[in-house]
């Protein structure tokens, strides 16, 4: 059994000494409230739910996993999950930031976010259920028409109605442009929606009473390619404009998938024929709408990549600190004991420090990007709105790939230091790196993130989000340029970011005279990206810290840094090195 608790510390240092988060939150519109004892008390309740409700299962539901019926069609969760669900709903998470006309809350985005984590941290599988529901609402709220709004989203915001996203087919993964499902006019403004969508996270459960599935489609007279697709809901029971459910529409799970990880999160066939459904927004503009659910997604992955590593962080921290292993080269520790800790080995430190600095210097930038969501959403400026969208656009493939990435690496170092022992199901951490592998490939794959954020976020939107984190980078070094106690780290800091400029505008040069140079860099582009991402926020962080009065916490922020910028940071010179390489270092492969 492995253990859980929230680091309510850490979260509260990123939110109001690194980030001031009140202080920009309350001028926003609606964020009057958004006051810094109101956010500390929805963390501290937060963390009450999943430390004591979600924690607890998350070992026997990856034990029992999802159960499906063939008969029925249906998908019964493991044991204690409806009980946890319904506990979520009553206590008013699951419309935590969506708008109060809907039922919501109207948190800030930044707070939903680190409740996220939490959740991630506690039971990744459980998690999924409303990760997919709140990126359904979302698209919904943005183009949904009215009565659509009122129907289907009000009771997912109450927490009484899931739902789900179909856009994968067997035919057609990550390219859009092959799906072939259908959707017919059915003549009363309905549509009758038929084909097969695949891998489909929560497409069927037993949580609630109805799962609305947003599906992408076709229409008879639409284009091919990508832009010929629309979107629709199609609830599992029909729903009548006036918002009464019906008879049970032709959607149906086909099978469940047998998985490496997230056993208690079911990934389902889903089957369409002829099933009911309605148009989302214009015909065949339902990219907007998918684009609107995709990003929602990609952050909130990026999320559960801190979440798992942070709890197998605390695991791997309480074993070396317990374990007794062999002796400190410079002498017996506890020479009244058989061995000493686990921690007095360097290698063990290495490993226990890399995970520390994955997960702090992660927990800033998803909290960063957070807020500047809420910024986009609520800033009564406009040039403020389109500064902190392009900075999210940006971001989000930075932390959805890179962070995903490095969990990968956190939550390996975690069963390293184990050794045998991390192998065994017995101890509880083999399931992090189970459950984690996953996170690279849904959603997009790290591949994709790095050629959304090199070939449209670089290249086609001109780098404005990279233009606006360099100026930020090059105000904040400027600002401490004469400090001695951040000195270690404003330099190199500033070193980077010149040179990630400079190889931005290589790189751009080069993809002009050869397009498939974007597609040779796009991934250590993406690393070197995330690694000065992350130093950023780590020389932010020890310079926030300085403030504090508690001695170990800011003397950890501070060694924690030293040791990303010392091992972490100079990792972007190999990524340069296979950048600067070229597509000619790719050979075609026979």
């Amino acid at each position: 059994m492995t253990i859980y608790k929230a680091p309510l510390d850490d979260m509260r240092f990123v939110l109001h000494d690194l980030f001031r988060a009140e202080a920009t939150l309350t001028p926003l519109a609606g964020g009057e409230g958004h006051t810094r004892d109101l956010l500390d008390a929805v963390l501290e309740e937060a963390a009450r739910f999943n430390e004591q409700v979600l924690a607890p299962l998350n070992a026997s539901a990856d034990a029992e996993g999802c159960h499906f019926d063939k008969a029925t069609a249906t998908v019964t969760t493991p044991k204690g999950f409806r009980e946890a669900y319904r506990t979520y709903v009553e206590g008013g998470w699951a419309g935590l930031t969506m708008p109060e006309a809907m039922g919501g809350q109207a948190l800030p985005e930044v707070i939903g976010v680190a409740m996220k984590e939490m959740l991630d941290s506690a039971n990744l599988a459980w998690g999924n259920y409303p990760l997919l529901s709140q990126g359904a609402a979302h698209a919904l709220q943005l183009h949904g028409d009215d009565w659509q709004k009122d129907v289907f989203l009000k009771p997912m915001v109450e927490g009484r109605w899931c739902g789900s996203m179909c856009l994968t087919e067997p035919q057609a993964g990550s390219d859009l442009g092959l799906l072939k499902t259908r959707a017919e006019p059915a003549g009363d403004g309905s549509y009758r929606v038929t084909g097969t969508k695949i891998f489909i996270t929560a497409g069927e459960h037993d949580l609630t009473e109805n799962i609305v599935h947003l599906v992408l489609a076709r229409l008879p007279d639409a284009p091919a390619g990508s832009r010929g697709i629309s979107l629709f809901v199609v609830p599992k029971f029909k729903v009548a404009r006036d918002g009464k459910m019906g008879e049970r529409n032709a959607v149906a799970a086909g099978a469940i998938e047998h998985k490496m990880g997230i056993h208690a999160s079911p990934t389902c066939v889903m089957n369409f024929d002829g099933a009911e459904g309605w148009l989302i927004g214009q015909p065949h503009k339902g990219l907007f709408g998918m684009f609107t659910m995709m990003n929602a997604a990609r952050l909130a992955v990026g999320v559960q990549g801190i979440g798992l590593a942070e709890r197998g962080l605390q695991n791997s921290l309480n074993y070396a600190r317990e374990r007794l292993q062999g002796r400190a080269l410079s002498g017996p520790v506890q020479p009244d004991k058989p061995a000493d800790p686990l921690l007095v080995h360097p290698d063990v430190r290495r490993m226990l420090l890399t995970q520390r600095a994955i997960v702090e210097g992660g927990r800033a930038l998803m909290l960063y990007a957070a807020l500047q969501l809420d910024i986009e959403e609520r800033a009564a400026d406009e040039a403020a709105r389109a500064k902190a969208g392009e900075l999210v656009a940006f971001l989000i493939p930075i932390v959805k790939g890179v962070l995903t990435e490095l969990a990968q690496e956190s939550v390996k170092e975690a069963v390293q230091i184990y050794g045998g022992h991390g192998y065994i199901t017995e101890n509880g951490v083999e399931q992090f790196v189970r459950d984690a592998r996953i996170i690279t490939l849904y959603e997009g794959t790290t591949g994709i993130q790095a050629m959304d954020l090199l070939g449209r976020k670089i290249m086609q939107l001109k780098g404005a989000g990279l233009r606006h984190f360099l100026e930020e980078i090059g105000g904040f070094c400027q600002q401490h340029a004469g400090d001695a106690l951040l000195g270690e780290f404003v330099a190199p800091l500033g070193k980077a970011a010149k040179e990630w400029q400079a190889l931005t505008m290589a790189l751009a040069e080069r993809a002009q005279a050869n397009p498939e140079e974007l597609g040779a860099a796009a991934v250590d582009y993406l690393y070197y990206s995330g690694y000065v991402a992350l130093a950023y926020m780590w020389a932010r962080s020890v310079a926030a810290a300085e403030g504090s009065t508690q001695s170990a916490f800011k003397q950890a922020k501070r060694d924690t840094a030293r040791f990303y910028f010392a091992r972490m940071l100079p990792r972007c010179a190999v990524h340069r090195a296979a950048i600067e390489a070229g597509v000619a270092s790719i050979p075609s492969i026979g």
